[in-house]
């Protein structure tokens, strides 16, 4: 990475911070950025489950061969469900909390396919 895009990504992360989104909102957005062809290199279907203020369950399908869709409430299928307090979701998407880290010291939790999991981070940051 040349220091350019180190500072213009430096920057875009201290933007977002100022306009700090709530996950309703983030979730709202998502199936907008997201392509059939991410669907196809993924192939999975996530379950969110935000605990605590501005809390809430979402999906986002990601299966091949379909258009990615969003979703509130519970999805069965989901082969990879994500646990974690609300206000830890929007610093991980905003760029303060370091997902790996999240997930070592146990803010993150994860069930399912822990493979699958690591496919997330691609999209959702």
């Amino acid at each position: 990475m040349n220091s350019g895009s180190f500072y213009a990504k430096t920057y875009m992360r201290k933007a977002l911070r100022r306009f700090t989104v709530t996950p309703k909102e983030y979730f709202d957005g998502l199936a907008a950025k997201l392509t059939k062809e991410t669907a196809d290199d993924i192939n999975a279907i996530f379950q969110f489950d935000l605990i605590g203020d501005s809390g809430g369950k979402w999906w986002i399908d990601l299966t091949e061969g379909k258009d990615p869709t969003v979703g509130d409430n519970e999805n069965e299928s989901a082969q990879v469900t994500i646990t974690m307090e609300a206000a830890e979701f929007v610093e991980m998407i905003s760029g303060d909390l370091n997902p790996q880290m999240a997930f070592m010291s146990g803010k993150l939790k994860v069930a399912g396919e822990m493979g699958l999991a690591l496919k997330l981070q691609s999209i959702l940051i």
